[in-house]
């Protein structure tokens, strides 16, 4: 007989994103975070690049199209083994003209 798990589990947050064309002023990449991330994939699916914004800052990481980063927030050791952004997070793109999306994926831990 096997023992219960008794680990966290991953569950998925609903994909935010934000189609092209841009339109050169920041826009919400959908809704306010509402659970923990564990794990975000930002993924810029688009043909232009676009800056990522969140918490007053405008421009906290730019992606060339094509371009995407796995944000691994549980493999930090030592005291910050719980590193995460704030539920209420609203994160923003910006970008101008182009074709395709950009787009953020969330696991979070139940």
């Amino acid at each position: 007989m096997s023992a219960p798990y008794i680990g966290i589990r991953a569950a998925p947050e609903t994909e935010r994103s934000v189609a092209g064309a841009f339109t050169g002023s920041a826009q919400n990449l959908g809704t306010p975070l509402t659970q923990n991330p564990i794990m975000a994939i930002f993924d810029n699916q688009s043909t232009v690049s676009v800056a990522v914004g969140f918490s007053g800052v405008s421009n906290w990481k730019t992606f060339s199209a094509g371009e995407a980063l796995i944000l691994d927030m549980r493999a930090n050791h030592g005291q910050a083994q719980t590193f995460t952004f704030d539920l209420g997070t609203q994160f923003t793109v910006t970008a101008t003209g182009g074709t395709g999306s950009f787009r953020l994926s969330i696991l979070y831990a139940r």
